[in-house]
């Protein structure tokens, strides 16, 4: 007999906050003593007047004034645009790799020691290749998450059983419809990790290809802010990234359960 999951009670819908609401209070304590000074790490109501201005005030009001919604705009094409090359390419080669052993031996050594570079070497390179702007963020976001979703790829279709494909061929299903029908529904836990990891990272690579100084962008907006010391903006550049990234991995999470139903039996 089949279970449906249980719903969560109050108790377990508040339990995520918990973290943040005791780093929000050792936050203000240090502030209100003066254990931390001001310029280091302002007030949280002072951050909360800078996200009200960054945000809702007209521009002209203050040089950051106004700006998220372009900024945002511009952040998500990239990180979207990237990670949607690394889904092209890290989902069909880590399918094929974890299937085919020829392939994973000619891939394996290759892949791995691409991924041992650590990011920030691929930039020079990039800044010579691709110029300042949005194809080196792009290069460096869809570089980033092309490893995580091709190991997690590679790795769910090569535990799923040769007996799932064996019992579909004997039942008339052929290679192709096989591939789709079982192969990748059951390879689907692997898959949606590699993607939200996928997607984190790119998040994460945005920053550092935005540092090189494009006019806009959540990465350009934190980086702008430390040649003038505004140590508020700062930190709410680092606060609307965590948000964005956090709702781009639930929306992740919903389009997969919506798309696939072996997803939805995931929790």
């Amino acid at each position: 007999m089949n279970r449906r999951p249980s719903t969560p009670g109050l108790s377990g819908q508040l339990m995520p906050w918990i973290l943040p609401a005791c780093f929000l209070v050792a936050w203000m304590a240090a502030c209100e003593t003066g254990l931390v000074p001001g310029y280091l790490l302002p007030h949280p109501k002072d951050i909360f007047a800078t996200a009200s201005t960054y945000i809702f005030s007209d521009p002209g009001q203050d040089p950051y004034a106004g700006r998220f919604v372009e900024d945002l705009l511009a952040s998500t094409m990239r990180v979207m645009t990237g990670f949607g090359l690394a889904v092209a390419a890290g989902i069909p080669l880590g399918i094929v790799s974890g299937r085919i052993a020829l392939v994973n031996r000619m891939l394996s050594m290759t892949i791995n020691a691409l991924r041992a570079v650590p990011g920030i070497s691929w930039l020079p390179l990039a800044m010579v290749w691709f110029g300042i702007g949005m194809k080196t963020t792009v290069f460096l976001v869809a570089l980033a998450a092309f490893f995580p979703i091709f190991l997690n790829a590679e790795a769910g279709a090569r535990q799923v059983s040769p007996i799932l494909l064996q019992a579909g061929a004997m039942m008339g299903v052929h290679r192709l419809r096989g591939t789709f029908a079982i192969l990748i529904p059951a390879a689907m836990p692997q898959i949606i990790t590699g993607l939200r990891l996928g997607m984190g990272i790119s998040w994460a690579y945005l920053v550092l290809g935005e540092l090189t100084g494009v006019p806009n962008g959540l990465g350009a907006v934190i980086m702008d802010a430390r040649m003038l010391g505004r140590i508020d903006i700062i930190i709410v550049g680092i606060l609307m990234i965590a948000l964005v990234g956090r709702l781009c991995d639930l929306g992740l999470h919903g389009l997969l359960r919506g798309c696939f139903k072996s997803a939805r039996r995931l929790p």
